[in-house]
């Protein structure tokens, strides 16, 4: 089987690992020639390739690129894939990619989803191979994929460890706008707060730091060029969140401020059963 993955970094680099096997020929796409010769090098690729040259061997094509170089690349791919292709993204927003292709002759062989794993680091060198055992990962608008195209997708993502949710595109970028796309921003806003407050000090920083900063502001490290077009993309959705959530950091501002300790604590209370939700997931 011909696998080709387009973007050798975190992600595409832990695909890569995660499927190694000698029935599996793994064919890197990057834009970044450095990534290529680092992912053949840590033998995460067999070969690499330029895109065009794989559309007439590849059975099944992962985009693992940011979201505004999957949306511009996915239709042009489509016009030249062969008939049993499966092509298969992994961004973070849905509802815009979908869109460019949604009237494509070969829509169907496109199978929109989104494997809820990662870290902060970037890179051929940051790739894991277990990376999305255990995890979740959300396939969307399921009716407009062929079955075929579905089947290996779900095939794929089984053989990541992966268990499967389906929902449509909306339903995706709404939810994942808060569960995710906000906690980036958050971390984002907390970093730079973080750094002017102490911008000439910042020592300090890095001496008084409890392990609550630092497993917050951690995804700070992200990848800008990663984040930026998520939030462009998904921005109906996160400034809707954004306006929520600051609209409770003004509910606890206020309580504080006014040594309102009975409301404050059964606000924070509140916040604590967040622990059922989550162990019961």
């Amino acid at each position: 089987m011909n696998i080709v993955i387009v973007g050798t970094g975190l992600i595409g680099g832990s695909i890569a690992l995660a499927l190694r096997s000698p029935k599996t020929r793994i064919i890197g796409v990057d834009a970044k020639q450095e990534n290529l010769k680092k992912a053949l090098e840590l033998g995460i690729i067999d070969e690499a390739m330029p895109l065009e040259k794989t559309y007439g061997i590849a059975d099944l094509i992962i985009l693992s690129v940011p979201v505004n170089v999957t949306r511009d690349i996915l239709p042009s791919i489509l016009d030249s894939i062969q008939d049993n292709t499966t092509v298969i993204d992994t961004g973070s927003t849905k509802v815009g990619i979908c869109e460019v292709v949604k009237s494509h002759p070969k829509r169907k062989n496109f199978v929109a989803t989104h494997p809820m794993a990662g870290t902060e680091f970037s890179g051929p060198e940051a790739a894991l191979k277990n990376l999305f055992n255990g995890k979740k990962t959300i396939i969307c608008d399921k009716q407009l994929s062929c079955d075929s195209a579905v089947k290996q997708a779900e095939d794929f993502y089984n053989k990541l460890g992966m268990s499967i949710l389906y929902m449509t595109s909306e339903e995706h970028d709404k939810h994942i706008a808060y569960v995710s796309h906000l906690t980036h921003v958050i971390a984002y806003a907390l970093s730079l707060t973080v750094q002017e407050i102490e911008k000439n000090d910042k020592k300090n920083i890095f001496e008084m730091a409890g392990s609550g900063f630092a497993s917050t502001v951690r995804i700070a490290k992200s990848s800008a060029a990663m984040w930026t077009p998520i939030f462009r993309q998904n921005s109906e959705y996160l400034i809707d969140s954004i306006d929520k959530y600051t609209a409770v950091l003004q509910q606890i501002k206020q309580l504080i401020k006014e040594d309102r300790n009975e409301e404050l604590f059964d606000l924070l209370s509140e916040a604590n059963k967040i622990k059922e939700l989550l162990d019961n997931k």
